[in-house]
């Protein structure tokens, strides 16, 4: 359910509805504009309708909210969410490029593609200390050393740092060391994980699972907002079809559906969707196009000898020539490079 105030609505009518809601057991969740309060509510409805919200002070409009994800919904928030992180932004113009290598190998390996990605024009350095592999023998990362090295590449260039969380047991110890967690696509529905990150003072980057609908995209956000975290992105990093020639399929419909739906930002990653280091270029000017608010793109300084992914990471030069090809046709979206300076 929504609760639509008046314009101008007095604090204290507002206070009054939330005070009469959490009295009988809801959640109620403002989003405040400069001239209009939503109060967004969650719990029993048969209980919340019976309080006859429509008749109080300041009340213009009670809206009942079938969708299962009312937070992330731009009926509740109609302005774009912006996550500020250090530096950087991603969302109401502001455009995210997260660059860097699968998993972190070395800190030469680290530092050296965090210099190339920064030069290039990089918003944020991403790199796997954890790895989910489908097979158990493959690399699954360095863990707590490989979270140090990122940060020290980050620290070096001037960069948040993003990095997956694999378990809940380790999202506070990967919290000291990245700016943003990111939740895997393996991990979508990991509702326990949802539930922590939502308490957590860090940004979340939410990636779609394999066969995940849209809707069930958006319930799995809601976990995270309805916790207190409202720094939640989006991405689309291809879902699982009947083509094999590409790794995944890039859902760039889900991407302006998604733009539609929902006032959090969204980013597209083509190196997953894709698995080709030739179509990340592409499928990046598409992502574009299609109104994402960012891209998570591979990025290693000698993909051949990579130990995870390989295939699909762009050598730093072909990263600096994209983004020179980027510039243009984000202005012509309307759209800029979300970083400072």
């Amino acid at each position: 359910m929504l609760v639509v105030m008046k314009d101008h609505a007095r604090a204290e009518d507002v206070q009054h509805v939330v005070d009469l809601l959490t009295e009988a057991g809801a959640e109620a969740h403002l989003s405040q504009g400069e001239v209009k309060t939503i109060i967004g509510v969650i719990g029993d409805r048969e209980v919340i309708y019976t309080l006859d919200l429509e008749g109080l002070p300041g009340v213009e409009q009670v809206i009942r909210v079938l969708k299962p994800f009312k937070l992330v919904s731009r009926d509740f928030q109609a302005e774009d969410t912006v996550v500020r992180v250090g530096p950087s932004s991603i969302g109401g113009g502001a455009f995210g490029v997260i660059a860097g290598p699968c998993s972190i190998e070395s800190e030469e390996q680290m530092v050296s593609t965090a210099r190339a990605v920064k030069a290039a024009g990089a918003t944020m350095l991403r790199g796997g200390a954890y790895k989910p592999r489908t097979s158990p023998y493959a690399f699954q990362g360095m863990g707590v050393e490989g979270l140090r090295l990122l940060r020290i590449a980050g620290d070096e260039v001037g960069l948040p740092v993003v990095t997956e969380v694999l378990d809940v047991r380790d999202a506070d110890t990967v919290a000291e060391y990245a700016d943003v967690l990111q939740v895997g696509a393996r991990n979508m529905q990991n509702f326990m994980m949802l539930d922590e990150l939502g308490t957590m003072k860090r940004p979340v980057l939410l990636k779609r699972g394999l066969s995940a609908t849209i809707e069930e995209l958006l319930s799995a956000a809601e976990y995270v907002l309805k916790g207190g975290n409202r720094d939640v992105i989006l991405c689309e990093r291809g879902i699982r079809t009947f083509e094999t020639y590409t790794r995944n399929t890039l859902d760039l419909g889900a991407v302006s559906a998604l733009k539609t739906l929902t006032h959090l930002p969204v980013i597209a990653d083509p190196s997953h969707a894709s698995g080709r280091r030739e179509l990340v270029a592409p499928m990046s000017r598409a992502a574009v196009a299609a109104g994402a608010d960012g891209l998570m793109i591979e990025v290693h300084p000698d993909p051949e000898r990579a130990r995870c992914d390989g295939p699909q990471s762009l050598i730093p030069v072909a990263f600096s020539s994209l983004m020179e090809d980027l510039r243009p046709r984000l202005a012509l979206e309307h759209k800029r490079l979300g970083v400072d300076g």
